[in-house]
């Protein structure tokens, strides 16, 4: 199931390094997060002492809410950073332990997706001649694009859910992501049933539907001060079937049938509203559920407990769903327009 596109987008690019791939440390999202600031002030060399001001402030704040950022044993990066939340050691002593010590591998690994890397950079290592990184022009034009503003909260929502996972330390097939539709948020609960607030809805979905409303791919924003491009979370199939039918056998309000959309296909004019998407969509919702299968659980293993462990089972399952929603409901809908198919 392929992400990127044959002729790739910076956009879907950056998505698939934070996204992807398993992952034993959280240093890729503070790196990421760095780099999207600095771009910011279009900075084209960044030295590493520079760098470690940003990415220890990032893993510091974590550390505060959850203080297992590796799966490995000692780190005298992660110390220092706890150190410092304890006021036992002054910021330039945290910067200096972090310029020698925090990017050991997080920037040769940065740019590997898979088994390989991907095919634009956005950056150069150059430690060993001018100990810092070059950004590359294809970071800077991220800055130009419309969903520049998205990717904070995309970085933001994958590294509260690698380190939620991390810190319950619960069998993967105990592990369930839930929706609060009044707050929402995406929750899980400890092996004490206490519920832990992980990440927005918003912000955890819209980078695996590439930033596009999944229903007529315009472009959408999980950020709240932008009304005018603010995605709403939809249930796919619509959330009256449980009223209409109070024995539904299925979880609406699972992940894996929550979708972000635009206002004018979810309420517009012409909007889904309570019918049926169109059967072209089912296999669409089948390959977003797929990118959620090759990102790390608690997303990933939800929807494989929610629909089936292999690819074939989830198929199956969504076509048993279609058959007893449209029985149900039987009004299909699609919207009037779509601005070009991108998953």
């Amino acid at each position: 199931m392929e992400f990127i596109e044959k002729i790739p987008t910076d956009e879907s690019l950056w998505r698939s390094v934070i996204l992807f791939g398993r992952n034993v440390a959280t240093y890729k999202f503070a790196l990421g997060k760095s780099l999207l600031e600095l771009a910011e002030k279009e900075k084209t060399f960044i030295t590493l002492e520079e760098l470690a001001a940003p990415f220890s402030h990032h893993i510091c704040e974590h550390i505060k809410s959850v203080d297992k950022q590796g799966t490995f044993g000692k780190s005298k990066f992660l110390d220092a950073c706890r150190r410092y939340n304890s006021k036992e050691i002054t910021k330039d002593e945290l910067i200096a332990v972090t310029a020698k010590s925090g990017f050991v591998n997080v920037i040769d690994a940065f740019h590997i997706v898979g088994k390989g890397e991907i095919p634009k950079r956005f950056f150069i290592d150059e430690r060993r001649h001018r100990n810092g990184i070059a950004v590359t022009d294809d970071m800077l034009k991220l800055k130009e694009r419309i969903q520049f503003s998205n990717l904070p909260f995309e970085v933001e929502a994958r590294w509260r859910l690698v380190e939620t996972a991390w810190s319950l330390n619960l069998s993967p097939h105990l592990v369930v992501a839930k929706h609060d539709e009044d707050a929402g948020l995406i929750y899980v609960n400890d092996d004490s049933a206490r519920r832990i607030n992980v990440t927005s809805c918003r912000d955890s979905m819209n980078g695996y539907q590439k930033g596009k409303c999944f229903y007529c791919f315009r472009d959408i924003k999980i950020d709240s001060a932008d009304r005018d491009y603010m995605a709403d979370v939809d249930h796919f199939y619509p959330h009256i079937l449980k009223a209409k039918q109070p024995d539904f056998p299925i979880n609406i309000n699972g992940v894996w049938n929550l979708v972000l959309s635009c206002k004018e296909c979810n309420r517009g004019r012409d909007g889904k509203f309570e019918r049926i998407p169109d059967l072209t969509m089912l296999e669409r919702l089948h390959t977003r559920n797929e990118y959620f299968i090759r990102s790390h659980h608690p997303l990933r293993e939800t929807i494989i407990n929610q629909t089936g462990a292999t690819p074939e089972q989830r198929a199956d399952f969504l076509n048993s769903m279609d058959s007893v929603s449209i029985a149900s409901i039987p009004q299909r809908w699609k919207p009037p327009v779509e601005y070009g198919t991108i998953f």
